[in-house]
């Protein structure tokens, strides 16, 4: 296990990896073009702000994948609703005709842990996510 994945502290060493996925909603097909290259943008600042490791990230038309690397203390369901919150809020006010949708991301989100193993799966399904998408 390469020593970027690992997070050391006081309490210890830990590898702590999530597979996020989640969709506009109604899975409308809006994240594409200048939405897309922006939510990849605020993607990166919220990781980065957050001190999450993004190892892997694809916005699709109809539904965004991110894998990274986060502390234990971090929960799935506050990486999604950080992510999901501030990107709404961000996107709806810069781009006009997203703001006439009363809701932007859908309720529901897929999380799953991933460790050392399954890493490259992870990986490799979001690097060839365009080859299922078209």
């Amino acid at each position: 296990m390469s020593s970027s994945r690992l997070r050391r502290s006081a309490g210890g060493v830990t590898s702590c990896g999530l597979h996020l996925v989640w969709c506009p909603k109604y899975r409308h097909r809006i994240l594409g073009g200048l939405v897309a290259r922006r939510l990849e943008e605020l993607l990166a600042r919220i990781a980065e702000e957050r001190q999450w490791d993004i190892v892997a990230s694809e916005v699709i038309f109809d539904h965004v994948h991110i894998f990274l690397w986060v502390r234990p203390t971090d929960s799935p369901a506050e990486v999604v609703r950080a992510f999901k919150g501030r990107t709404s809020r961000i996107l709806r006010s810069e781009f006009p005709w997203l703001g006439t949708r009363e809701v932007l991301w859908s309720k529901s989100c897929f999380g799953a842990s991933a460790g050392y193993v399954s890493e490259q799966t992870v990986r490799r399904c979001i690097e060839h996510q365009w080859d299922k998408a078209a």
